[in-house]
């Protein structure tokens, strides 16, 4: 019976060190709400108190569980579901109580990540006139802009090829949510700590 008890313990003392390591590993992959701060920092920051969900008023803001991959009760933004709006006011970044999201007063301090086109999904580099992530994306011939050429095998027709300035994207989603092309998305956003890899 001893035994029994003993092996009950430590099954319960490597459940609860699981769930400690889900709570506080992050997912560099993940877009996290404006003004985050590196990640590591972020989790340490990040007290999971859900200010921040509750904030958003267009429910972009969601909390992170054991399924995700990053840590349990941290924020997070799913672009393709419902990106982030960039409000005027930033209210997720105002509510935060321990500056985890901080340091944004206006759209370009944002920097959350920055989309990257898949040009053999985009239908717009095959010769498809279309202009929906250009024309949704909040900051209209800076974050995106049209490289307009005569296609190469018809010299009738015009390609329309968005082109992303990663210098002034902010990452927000939006182009991802409203890309008109699925499996595989034209367009997606990588969170900023990945940058390097595209």
């Amino acid at each position: 019976m001893k035994g029994i008890g003993f092996l009950k313990v430590l099954a319960g003392g490597l459940v609860a060190y699981e769930l400690l390591n889900l709570m506080n590993t992050g997912n560099k992959a993940v877009l996290r709400p404006p003004g985050a701060a590196d990640e590591d920092e972020f989790l340490a920051l990040c007290v999971r108190c859900g200010k921040c969900i509750q904030a958003c008023p267009y429910h972009s803001v969601q909390m992170g569980n054991e399924q995700l991959g990053l840590g349990i009760g941290t924020p997070y933004i799913h672009a393709r579901e419902n990106p982030c709006r960039l409000c005027a006011d930033f209210p997720c970044v105002q509510v935060c109580p321990t500056e985890a999201l901080s340091n944004v007063s206006d759209v370009y301090d944002v920097e959350m990540g920055s989309a990257v086109i898949d040009q053999e999904a985009c239908i717009a580099y095959q010769g498809t006139r279309c202009e929906v992530c250009y024309r949704e994306c909040p900051l209209i011939d800076e974050a995106i802009q049209l490289n307009i050429y005569i296609k190469p095998d018809d010299p009738t027709h015009a390609v329309f090829a968005p082109i992303i300035n990663k210098q002034k994207c902010v990452g927000c989603g939006i182009c991802e949510e409203r890309c008109v092309v699925d499996h595989p998305v034209a367009i997606r956003v990588k969170p900023r700590e990945i940058k390097g890899l595209f």
